[in-house]
């Protein structure tokens, strides 16, 4: 693909040296400049595109009459209406920085640009069927607005709707709602009323029963009505004071009394007040709904958890929408439909079993590396490290209401109000959830002086305000545990710019320039390349240790950076803090050597040794807590953080650590280990009285035999041997 930068001066109300923009970015086919691209500029960047066969462009635009004109052009050369793709030099950048740091920031982000498209996911949609079925709960008002493009049932929930009128086209339903259950398209709503369907609304029990204890329409019975001879007065025995129960379906539901399911909504699944946006958004699901697809899922390394025992509950944790549901203990299951694409599960992933398709791992990786690259790296700007960017500040900056607001910022700045920021370098995420402690060590790998995580605040739409609170004290710990000292924080730009830039820059002010250097890393999102034999793995791996895991997963793309950090700093411990996906395993006097944990763990992090030992890969632990869990002696306790002195390259290469000295077991017969001796000494003690005798002729225990032995010792005559 031939790739054509194109860099414009805004008509010269950008400050922008555009001869070194044009020297600052990298690995495209041309770069061009213009004092007004998208008008006078036009004819030569037609001429360009012809000239160097360009089928792909990256232009610096941020007006939307601008981009149309620069989308026509392009398309009239042949282009793919999405071959154009436009990077902020404007308002992000010339309008709110000075022309020497804003010159060195619109180069950076058109390197960026140009790498994260290397990048891009194919796109893939998922598509489900629904029905029109809509159950609204106690609002009148909304069952009415939809009744014209739904088939739509009231739930009284309680309620009397005598006199409500518009409610023809309206089925009522009465009784009170005890649970909700299911998801789009498919919705069970069950509940509890004291009235049958036996009921011909003759009235007779409204007219007659205490106030207040029946409601005319729907008819129902109150809870707290009393028995009476009230009761008798319905001809048809409808009256159920024991309560009667049923469920309805719907493929959505309206019920804004409700507590919300998931914190960020619930597909389908409305509460809260409704208005216009509401009906729209469920009108727009009426039949069915085809979306894209936004998680790429491989469940077979996912350490939920097996053979009944509960592991790894990060992403069920983490999920604002109700996408992610635990029907076993030991089982995950995504809905790809009810799925926001918030990242939320993404981000806390350990072992890759759930990764965000757009923008993945590795085009976030390479977009910040891209950013932070140095002139012996790549070329970028000669005069860098006097004149440019003199702190390197990567912020993630969510694409919804945080990046509006600094687009806004840029227009204030340009109506001569006092805005202006340092000038971080932003990597676009769908949401700050996102963002999780492997992006983050990732770039103060790649080099960079600070972190900061730019999301909406108290208006997020998915987790709610400062979501990020608990990444930012994970990661200052583990930075500060590796020698580099605080170097994240999370901002939330507000209608107020001043408390945004004020604490921005006191951030960056705050900042020592990294001892990592900058632009040198490139990941390669895994733990390693050492062979299965340097790893004293005997499986078939011969890469990442032996860890069948996809790249940039959450642990082998965090240690790799971790690893990265440490040649260039020196911790004063050995133990990490905050990495929240790595274990350390310590095991008790209590273990048998059972073969239940290195059966239960996921990573094959725990192995047996023949000679009765039991041995722990603290390379390979992602803490996910099966084998303290299904541990029956309760011998395991699995405690978080990464200890590089359990690390293979602090023990001349060698992974496994011995967590508990054994002692086989051996028969007295053939003289195969067989057992431990504490497992063979528990089962003794627990079963040794009710089969004494059982082989009076032998010499030794039935338990000193191995199971072969055991059964000849007892039915093939063996006995004495």
């Amino acid at each position: 693909m031939n790739t054509g930068a194109f860099v414009c001066a805004c008509g010269g109300t950008c400050d922008l040296d555009l001869e070194k923009v044009r020297d600052g970015v990298r690995d495209v086919e041309v770069v061009a400049s213009s004092r007004l691209l998208c008008q006078d500029g036009l004819g030569s960047m037609a001429r360009v595109i012809d000239e160097y066969d360009i089928d792909q462009l990256l232009v610096t635009a941020t007006a939307e009459s601008c981009k149309e004109r620069i989308r026509s052009l392009a398309t009239a050369h042949g282009l793919h209406p999405d071959a154009t793709v436009f990077v902020d030099h404007r308002e992000g950048a010339a309008w709110v920085h000075d022309e020497a740091e804003a010159t060195d920031k619109v180069a950076r982000l058109l390197n960026a640009t140009r790498a994260g498209l290397a990048e891009e996911a194919v796109s893939r949609t998922v598509s489900r069927e629904a029905g029109k079925q809509i159950a609204v709960i106690d609002d009148a008002e909304t069952a009415i607005a939809l009744a014209e493009t739904a088939d739509v049932t009231l739930v009284a929930n309680g309620s009397d709707f005598s006199g409500v009128e518009g409610l023809s086209d309206v089925t009522l339903e009465r009784g009170r709602v005890e649970d909700i259950e299911g998801s789009y398209g498919a919705f069970e709503i069950s509940l509890a009323a004291r009235v049958t369907d036996d009921c011909i609304d003759c009235m007779n029990c409204v007219h007659e029963a205490p106030d207040e204890h029946v409601t005319a329409r729907p008819v129902d019975v109150a809870p707290s009505a009393p028995d009476g001879e009230w009761v008798d007065v319905c001809p048809t025995d409808a009256i159920a004071l024991d309560g009667v129960r049923r469920t309805i379906e719907a493929d959505q539901i309206v019920y804004p009394e409700a507590d919300p399911v998931a914190r960020g909504g619930h597909l389908g699944y409305y509460t809260g007040p409704t208005d216009g946006a509401t009906i729209a958004a469920i009108e727009s699901l009426l039949g069915g709904v085809e979306k894209p697809d936004f998680l790429d899922l491989e469940m077979d390394v996912c350490a939920a958890g097996d053979s009944s025992q509960r592991g790894c509950i990060a992403c069920t944790d983490a999920c604002p929408h109700g996408a992610i549901d635990r029907p076993a203990v030991d089982r995950v299951e995504f809905d790809k439909i009810a799925c926001q694409n918030c990242g939320a599960c993404t981000s806390v992933c350990p072992t890759g079993a759930t990764m965000l398709r757009e923008p993945s791992n590795e085009r976030l990786a390479r977009e910040v590396e891209a950013l932070l690259a140095t002139d012996e790296s790549g070329g970028l700007l000669s005069w860098r490290g006097t004149a440019g960017i003199e702190t390197e500040v990567v912020a993630f900056v969510c694409s919804e209401r945080a990046r509006e607001r600094l687009h806004d910022y840029g227009k204030r700045a340009a109506r001569n109000d006092d805005v202006s920021y340092p000038p971080i370098l932003p990597v676009s995420v769908n949401c700050t959830d996102t963002v999780g402690e492997p992006h983050v060590m990732h770039a103060l790998a790649a080099g960079a002086d600070g972190v900061v995580v730019v999301g909406c605040g108290d208006d997020c739409i998915h987790s709610g305000p400062d979501p990020k609170a608990t990444l930012v004290e994970h990661c200052n710990q583990a930075a500060i545990d590796l020698g580099l000292g605080e170097r994240v924080a999370f901002l939330a730009p507000g209608s107020d710019a001043t408390s945004f830039t004020t604490d921005l820059r006191q951030f960056v002010d705050e900042l020592d320039t990294s001892p990592v250097p900058a632009g040198e890393h490139v990941a390669t999102g895994r733990i390693g390349e050492r062979t299965a034999e340097s790893a004293g793995d005997t499986d078939p791996m011969q890469a990442d240790g032996g860890r069948p895991y996809p790249d940039f997963d959450g642990h082998g793309w965090t240690l790799e950076s971790v690893r990265v950090i440490v040649e260039h700093t020196d911790p004063e411990r050995d133990l990490i803090r905050g990495l929240s996906a790595f274990g350390r395993m310590t095991v008790s006097d209590a273990c048998n050597f059972t073969p239940t944990c290195s059966n239960l763990c996921p990573t094959d992090a725990i192995r047996r040794t023949e000679d009765g030992d039991l041995e722990f890969n603290h390379e390979r632990c992602v803490n996910c807590g099966l084998c303290e869990e299904g541990c029956p002696e309760t011998a395991i306790t699995i405690q978080g953080g990464l200890d590089l002195s359990l690390l293979p390259e602090r023990r001349d290469g060698d992974p496994w650590v011995t967590v508990y000295e054994g002692e086989l077991l051996e028969c007295v017969r053939c003289g195969k280990p067989f057992t431990s001796v504490a497992s063979a000494e528990k089962i003794q003690d627990e079963v040794g009285d009710l089969v004494a005798g059982i082989a009076p002729d032998s010499e030794h225990s039935i338990f000193e035999y191995c199971g072969d032995c055991r059964t000849r010792l007892l039915f093939g005559g063996d006995a004495g041997q």
